[in-house]
């Protein structure tokens, strides 16, 4: 499948994110010639276990993460970031989980917006709020290079479509800039072609930057 970018939107000092921000971005994309291309949405699930004595000490994870990515629809998503393990299943799982409740999602998050398409890119564009709540926690863009499933051989050209970008929002002098989530994926196993495991794990890290920057 193709290759994808995920970047994260670090405000500058002293600002925050706004609604306001998301809509000027997604108007500098339209500038440089982007075509709206219906929308997009990625749920992001924070799950810990149920334990009747949380003194005991247990062999099974203190929590994970679990993600239903749109382009995945049939697929579900686990991760456990402090093993570096990344684990694919049916959708249907979420509802065995439900039913076994061993684990309770104590935080859910979504990440919607736009999808536009630009020559051999396409760009997802949104914010990043809690489950039943329009409260706007960050901004995120997925930016995707459709010829090629390679990391190494479209990493080049990724860097110089992110760059124009870029530049491009710095004309506008929008109060942030977009950031890359860059994991080492071969910490989880993972190898040069990419797959949607890719995808999820670059949306676990920009959820576990978006929980570290609301600490701050």
């Amino acid at each position: 499948m193709p290759v994808k970018w995920i970047l994260h939107w670090q405000p500058n000092p002293g600002t925050t994110v706004s609604t306001q921000t998301l809509t000027e971005v997604c108007q500098c994309v339209e500038s440089i010639h982007g075509s709206k291309d219906g929308r997009w949405k990625a749920t992001l699930t924070y799950y810990k276990p149920m334990l009747r004595d949380p003194s005991v000490p247990t062999e099974f994870p203190r929590d994970f993460l679990g993600i239903a990515l749109q382009e995945q629809p049939g697929k579900y998503y686990f991760i456990i970031r402090s093993h570096r393990i990344i684990l694919e299943a049916e959708s249907s799982i979420q509802i065995i989980m439900e039913k076994l409740q061993s684990y309770k999602s104590r935080v859910s998050l979504n990440y919607e917006g736009f999808q536009y398409q630009l020559g051999d890119f396409q760009l997802r564009i949104g914010k990043a709020a809690p489950s039943h709540s329009e409260s706007l926690r960050g901004i995120l863009m997925e930016v995707e290079y459709l010829p090629i499933s390679s990391l190494e051989k479209s990493k080049r050209i990724l860097e110089d479509f992110v760059d124009i970008l870029r530049e491009t929002i710095t004309k506008k002098s929008l109060p942030g800039h977009f950031i890359p989530i860059e994991p080492n994926f071969g910490e989880y196993g993972l190898a040069d072609r990419y797959t949607s495991q890719h995808t999820a794990i670059q949306y676990a890290a920009a959820m576990a930057h978006l929980i570290a920057s609301g600490r701050n």
